[in-house]
């Protein structure tokens, strides 16, 4: 994200997870207001997976995404699916972190997985 309001939203919500763990609904109020900044940007894939990601700590109220894998081993291509004993957190702090860079190829390429992965989570529960 350029605009340094946006980085300063995305900073807040990094900080206040890793301080005061997983608090889903100040999460989702924080994606809420930093949406439309992807939207200025022109960012439809960024501003898909901030919609995506609130609604799902919405309904969920946890993030059960895992981080993508960098690449598939044998035997083991499966997504990875959470249970709820697991921290939320890790998963969610690297994605905060890779909307800090939208445009990084990488970055673009994992926030698309990200999407997906939200979208067929939906789908199956």
């Amino acid at each position: 994200m350029e605009n340094p309001k946006a980085l300063k939203l995305l900073n807040k919500i990094q900080r206040d997870l890793m301080l005061n763990g997983f608090e889903a609904e100040n999460i989702v109020a924080d994606l809420k207001m930093l949406r439309p900044y992807a939207v200025e940007g022109k960012n439809p894939v960024l501003a898909k997976v901030i919609r995506l990601t609130y609604e799902h700590i919405e309904t969920y109220n946890s993030f059960y995404i895992g981080i993508p894998e960098d690449e598939p081993v044998e035997g083991f291509e499966e997504e990875h699916q959470w249970t709820q004993e697991e921290d939320p957190t890790q998963s969610l702090d690297y994605l905060l972190s890779l909307m800090a860079e939208p445009k990084n190829k990488i970055n673009a390429l994992e926030l698309r997985e990200y999407s997906n992965a939200l979208q067929a989570y939906a789908e199956d529960h």
